[in-house]
């Protein structure tokens, strides 16, 4: 029968769990306040059908990371992370910029765990975080994606109207 002790994360493994399973959170009420503000009367574009998938996919990843803790007999505390500052969301670039930037610092902390585990023969946790790392790289080239035909559809909208160009590019917003 293995030791009690055995089945203990590395006290920084169990840290940095604590972390990405708040950092989940985090995201999941970006994403949740994302997808209320883009609502039906406004047009809602394709990608806030996204945001409101991610706020309950974030959410059950976070439960899942805790779940992880509870059954290696580890301490969860999760640290308080800041909600975002934002509540409007402006367009829908402004929005995909900080989706993609919420992502990123995710697939960090993702990554410097995976390190971590490694580092501490943590093996049971290198195959329990297999799968979110390779959803990370999907969320993040789906939101690459979405940025860059959103700024082009912006770039043709802009071309196609000079003088609107020309209005935004110096700051004052006239009709003609």
């Amino acid at each position: 029968m293995a030791s009690p002790r055995h089945n203990l994360l590395s006290e920084d493994c169990r840290v940095a769990i604590n972390h990405v399973a708040s950092y989940e959170l985090h995201i999941s009420d970006a994403y949740l306040s994302m997808a209320c503000y883009y609502n039906q009367d406004m047009g809602a574009p394709l990608f806030a059908t996204f945001f409101e998938d991610q706020a309950e996919v974030k959410r059950e990843h976070a439960k899942q990371f805790l779940r992880y803790l509870r059954k290696r007999e580890s301490k969860i505390c999760l640290p308080v992370i800041k909600r975002p500052d934002t509540d409007n969301w402006g367009t829908g670039i402004q929005a995909l910029e900080s989706a993609l930037e919420l992502e990123n610092k995710l697939t960090n902390l993702l990554q410097n765990l995976k390190t971590m585990a490694s580092a501490n023969e943590e093996t049971d946790l290198l195959h329990f975080m297999g799968k979110y790392l390779d959803k990370q790289k999907r969320n993040t080239n789906y939101l690459e994606q979405q940025l860059a035909y959103h700024k082009r559809l912006e770039q043709q909208a802009q071309e196609e109207d000079p003088f609107k160009k020309h209005a935004q590019v110096s700051g004052k917003e006239t009709d003609v």
